[in-house]
């Protein structure tokens, strides 16, 4: 299928966010990509912008991965739906993204700054800790290391990339195509979508569960921020398929 506007649009401002980070290095990071909230670097509008910003050189594929899935499984639901609803689904699908991750970060945040705050630490201490980086030995101690080590990426992380309204894509897709048939590089046997992305969805789950990555290692992906893209996506296909005989009905 050929490329549709709305998506030829948004390949666009990706590529053009990625090479204007390119020369502009960590400050465009430092702006753009979204911090936890509590974070001094949080500003409002990486809800939004974060979406458009991709891992930097030499980590190419995180961007090369993302726009090939929007112009494949994009150009397929822009041509059923129209840009307006399309451009819709997909930034609901990236802002729903950044809140379940956000809310995942709050939950680990908050369960490593109660642990510390019921030994005796008040959370000016704490955040002295933090945003100083004042060496503090007896809070890592406090903390096992892996409560240790959510407490301290839920507040200094960052997330970039547009996986999360990618995600809600590939949903959509199931949805409308669920006989169609998906395969990744190293699963040469293609799968109908029906099944194709729950399974993506599963593994997701589990590797977001566990800290672990499919690769083995820390992953450094952000899997409930593509988990909360796929939720959105979901609840709002069941929204309009629900409703699509009010749509189509005589008045």
């Amino acid at each position: 299928m050929s490329i549709t506007p709305t998506v030829k649009q948004l390949l666009i401002i990706n590529i053009l966010f990625y090479i204007g980070s390119m020369f502009v290095g960590e400050p465009a990071y430092k702006v753009l990509s979204m911090y936890f909230f509590e974070n001094p670097d949080f500003h409002f509008w990486q809800i939004f912008t974060h979406m458009f910003m991709h891992a930097p050189l030499p980590n190419i594929m995180h961007i090369a991965f993302n726009m090939f899935a929007l112009y494949s499984f994009g150009s397929a639901l822009e041509h059923f739906w129209g840009g307006r609803k399309f451009v819709f689904f997909y930034i609901s699908c990236g802002i729903g993204a950044a809140l379940l991750h956000s809310a995942v970060n709050y939950y680990f945040f908050q369960d490593g700054l109660n642990t510390l705050m019921n030994q005796g630490f008040s959370k000016a201490e704490i955040m002295a800790v933090l945003n100083e980086g004042k060496g503090n030995s007896q809070i890592v101690s406090i903390l096992n290391s892996p409560d240790f080590m959510n407490f301290v990426s839920a507040y200094f992380g960052n997330v970039v990339g547009a996986s999360g309204a990618i995600y809600g894509l590939l949903v959509a897709f199931a949805f409308m195509f669920p006989n169609a048939e998906l395969a990744l590089m190293f699963i040469p046997i293609p799968i109908k979508a029906k099944y194709f992305v729950p399974g993506l969805l599963l593994v997701d789950l589990y590797l977001g569960v566990s800290g672990g990555s499919i690769f083995g290692g820390s992953s450094g992906i952000a899997h409930f921020a593509h988990l909360g893209g796929a939720l959105v996506g979901y609840l709002m296909m069941w929204y309009w398929k629900k409703n699509q005989f009010n749509n189509r009905r005589w008045n």
